[in-house]
């Protein structure tokens, strides 16, 4: 059995009492529904590409997922071609306003 160095096991024990959830594998129930990727990211407007593989409406409550970092939010808006839409379907790819950075590949669930 390979033991962990000191520093390894304090930063678990670190993250694990902040309650980071980095190295913890989440079910799929508990993601959510997976409704699309992230193909691209626009840093100086926090906007991102998804592609969707089903529906989403404004209003959902959405989780990215991917790198290690995951967070919750709500769709406060969505882009087709730069004109605002309430909702989009399968196969669709819109522009949504991301609270934190995202990488292309990151997943994303309604929860």
């Amino acid at each position: 059995m390979i033991e962990k160095s000191w520093r390894e096991s304090c930063y678990y024990c670190i993250m694990k009492k902040r309650g980071d959830k980095k190295g913890v594998t989440m079910s799929e129930s508990e993601k959510g529904k997976l409704v699309g990727e992230i193909t691209h990211y626009f840093p100086h407007v926090s906007a991102a590409v998804v592609k969707l593989s089903s529906p989403l409406k404004v209003g959902d409550r959405v989780r990215i997922v991917g790198g290690g970092n995951e967070f919750e939010q709500e769709v406060a808006s969505m882009q087709i071609d730069h004109e605002p839409i309430e909702e989009a379907k399968s196969g669709d790819e819109v522009g949504l306003g991301v609270s934190d950075k995202v990488r292309e590949g990151y997943e994303v669930f309604v929860v």
